[in-house]
């Protein structure tokens, strides 16, 4: 399992719109992709950044199943972020793998 976390420091004024935006289009968007099993957005309450900052994470069970997203997919869901939210955000992504505990 891996976690693709992508990260955007929002300008105030355009947080509350990607709130929304997201919760109505984008995520369900990706998530019809069928290619990630789950998601959370999260809002950083300590972010050193000016703005608003979210985590919008998508756990996928696969390398290959999030390659496919990458090639497939993602460039037109970005593509869409970057019309409707253009030089009001910066965004940073990251793919993570979970890391089982010690027995």
């Amino acid at each position: 399992m891996l976690l693709y976390n992508v990260t955007l420091i929002l300008e105030e004024t355009a947080a509350e719109d990607w709130l929304k935006w997201m919760h109505e289009v984008h995520v369900p968007a990706v998530m019809a992709t069928e290619m990630f099993v789950s998601n959370r957005l999260l809002k950083v309450l300590d972010s050193p950044n000016e703005g608003v900052t979210y985590c919008a994470q998508y756990v996928v069970e696969s390398v290959e199943n999030y390659n496919k997203y990458q090639e497939v997919y993602a460039p037109t869901l970005q593509n869409e972020l970057n019309e409707r939210y253009k030089n009001r955000f910066v965004a940073y992504r990251t793919l993570m793998e979970f890391i089982p505990p010690i027995a």
